[in-house]
């Protein structure tokens, strides 16, 4: 990115508030850029930020447009997997830009890397880089990386939790994943991530000790973690602390014993 250029803003999911989306093309305007935004970005709708129809529509403007360099979406929530059998027959732009976003916007980052071989940026969505949700190290890296500055970006705090992650001193991989419960709703559809050869990734916020099993369960009876070079996981979020406990002392110590490549903690993401 350079001072100057254009990001498309776009909602494949849910909304924020329209104070959140000025703060958001405020922030976007005091790093020397110009955001676009459709002006029908949002409409009275019980779930979705606006129709299927029209997120669309707004999704396919700004990925084809050949004169922006980063599409943004302001909000996770739900929605995005509403999209993809549409999303599905449209052909690759012929030129690449970076997406931004994470949660719901997973459905689409798996899409991407894996149909357009597009490297995304699994970050911030708008509305929590507008309220200046980042701690300033997030900040920086992020910019860093938007701008060219930071070429690398390095996690020297993974944790090794099973037997094959403390011997395996190097795993290389395509790195691929995002939101567990997104990823475990793909499953069996046609955009499901194909995990072959890659090092995956998982984040969450606020889903319970046993729904985390439960997914993971499924996961790996669907034959995901067979091919898959390595696991790390990222934040999950829970309020509750026999809820944390119940995940880091029984779910996912269970996992690293049943899984058969290795599995680290401390990635931080989500």
């Amino acid at each position: 990115m350079q001072v100057g250029d254009i990001v498309d803003v776009v909602a494949p999911a849910s909304p924020c508030t329209r104070q959140e989306l000025n703060q958001g093309l405020r922030a976007i305007k005091a790093l020397g850029l110009i955001p676009r935004v459709p002006s029908d970005l949002f409409a009275k709708s019980f779930l979705f930020a606006n129709s299927d129809r029209k997120r669309l529509q707004h999704l396919k403007k700004a990925v084809y447009a050949e004169d922006s360099k980063l599409v943004w979406c302001v909000r996770g929530g739900y929605g995005a997997l509403r999209l993809m059998p549409e999303v599905s027959k449209w052909r690759r732009p012929k030129h690449s830009k970076i997406f931004l976003g994470y949660s719901d916007i997973t459905t689409l980052h798996v899409y991407m890397n894996q149909v357009w071989h597009w490297p995304t940026l699994h970050g911030p969505l708008l509305d929590r880089f507008g309220r200046q949700g980042l701690t300033p190290r997030e900040r920086k890296e992020l910019l860093g990386v938007l701008f060219g500055q930071q070429r690398d970006v390095e996690f020297a705090n993974l944790r090794p939790l099973n037997s094959i992650a403390r011997k395996r001193s190097v795993v290389r991989g395509v790195i691929l994943g995002g939101n567990l419960t997104v990823l475990a709703s793909g499953l069996g559809t046609g955009s499901a991530l194909k995990p072959k050869n890659s090092i995956l990734f998982f984040e969450d916020t606020g889903e319970r000790p046993h729904r985390v099993d439960r997914m993971l369960t499924q996961m790996q009876q669907a034959g995901w973690f067979r091919n898959c070079r390595a696991v790390v996981l990222g934040d999950f979020i829970l309020k509750a602390a026999r809820d944390r406990r119940g995940l880091w002392q029984d779910v996912f110590p269970r996992f690293a014993q049943q899984l058969q490549v290795p599995l680290l903690a401390g990635l931080p993401v989500g």
